[in-house]
């Protein structure tokens, strides 16, 4: 079950609830139903016992969340490295066609997603969807395909240390705009990790300017600066926005329309930018077998991207993708044969100690319980990771909550 929250800053105020059942989903507009109902009191009940229970500033390290969440975000950070050396390995190949590479991501995602959600709806429910919310399923994949479109230019023309410096603008707008539109509100351990963390990365930028691997001058630093710039705005907001959508709606349906609309836009981009690109680039075996690697790699990191989300935030996402930078340089190791400065292990402590740290202090729940969703999360859906799930699996264990029938 779902509602639409009242005060969210994407859709006017609804009825609409969502009863979950099977493989199968039913809608009402008629106000909830005595499910419903008995399933709010039961999250109720469920969070005040999970709230309730004795609480020390460590308490959540030794949750099984905390390890899951620690665990995706490295997954998600080395995925983000796999795909970069792929893009290497095309590009030494003479193949540079970054939004044409992209939209066989979007494609398996709409063949997988697309498919389990019509499955799933049926086309009548699914055509309704569209029509009332395919606006902002737009909005979502067009900020999305255009932070991956951005960040690529922008370093065509300006050095990797200037394009890595201003990548931390995301983390900037995932905070505001989590702030000020989702109600977010940070603790000062919060805040501390974060800083803690961009300290790292800051270690790690300051050894690449050491080793004089920043890339150099440039080709425009200006547009490249502006255009990474504008690939991190892109890439904050459809953070915040797609953790905003995962908590109400089932991520499936998240990723089938992500995947729809990001290949049409992404499809229209390639053919306009990477036509001549296309035409002209070395095609072989292994550029093809480069091309389903990065697919495959992509493909995994957006199906991830939902879980870390809703177990923990989109500023916990950002943050964790600083380790992406070591990472590609032990791949780089072993694969360009690059050598390691010996800032790299400390920059990388750091920004794992800021993680730690960033939990500090917190809820039993982490940051599962979103504030958007109301104080229990009634407007929210009962899905892996959620608090309301939490809650419900707390309730049934005390024989005060329906029988399952949670949807992903």
């Amino acid at each position: 079950m779902d509602d639409y929250s009242k005060t969210s800053p994407f859709q006017a105020p609804t009825t609409t609830v969502e009863v979950t059942g099977g493989s199968h989903t039913s809608e009402s507009h008629y106000g909830a139903t005595d499910t419903d109902r008995a399933t709010n009191e039961a999250v109720s009940h469920g969070l005040q016992q999970i709230e309730a229970k004795k609480f020390h500033w460590y308490s959540y390290f030794t949750t099984a969340d905390f390890w899951i969440v620690l665990l995706l975000g490295q997954t998600l950070a080395l995925c983000i490295t796999a795909t970069n050396t792929f893009s290497t390995f095309l590009a030494n190949g003479g193949v540079s066609i970054p939004a044409f590479q992209t939209v066989f991501t979007y494609i398996l995602l709409s063949l997988i997603y697309l498919t389990y959600t019509l499955y799933t709806y049926g086309p009548k429910k699914y055509g309704k969807i569209l029509l009332r919310d395919g606006w902002k399923y737009f909005i979502l994949s067009f900020l999305d395909v255009q932070g991956n479109y951005f960040t690529v230019l922008a370093y065509r023309y300006t050095n990797i240390l200037s394009a890595q410096l201003i990548n931390f603008w995301a983390i900037v707008c995932v905070v505001v705009i989590s702030f000020f539109l989702l109600r977010v509100r940070y603790k000062i351990f919060q805040i501390l990790g974060i800083l803690i963390c961009c300290g790292g990365m800051g270690i790690l930028l300051a050894s690449d300017h050491i080793q004089g691997t920043n890339g150099g001058a440039g080709e425009n630093m200006v547009k490249g600066d502006l255009f990474a710039l504008v690939g991190a705005t892109c890439y904050g907001l459809t953070n915040v926005f797609e953790e905003w959508y995962v908590s109400k709606r089932p991520m499936y349906e998240v990723l089938s329309f992500m995947g729809l609309f990001g290949m049409l836009i992404n499809g229209v981009q390639a053919a306009i930018f990477d036509r001549e690109s296309f035409q002209q680039a070395t095609w072989s075996n292994a550029i093809a077998g480069y091309l389903v690697g990065y697919t495959l790699v992509l493909a995994f990191f957006y199906s991830v991207v939902p879980f870390l989300l809703r177990i923990a935030s989109a500023a916990f996402y950002n943050i964790s993708l600083l380790t992406g930078n070591f990472w590609g340089t032990i791949i780089g190791i072993h694969v360009f044969g690059y050598s390691i400065h010996f800032m790299y292990p400390i920059a990388f402590v750091c920004i794992i100690v800021g993680q730690i740290v960033y939990f500090l202090a917190g809820s039993i729940l982490g940051e599962s319980k979103k504030p958007w969703l109301g104080d229990n999360q009634e407007d929210g859906i009962a899905g892996f990771g959620t608090a309301k799930l939490k809650a419900l699996n707390e309730a049934r264990r005390q024989g005060m909550a329906p029988a399952a029938n949670d949807t992903v």
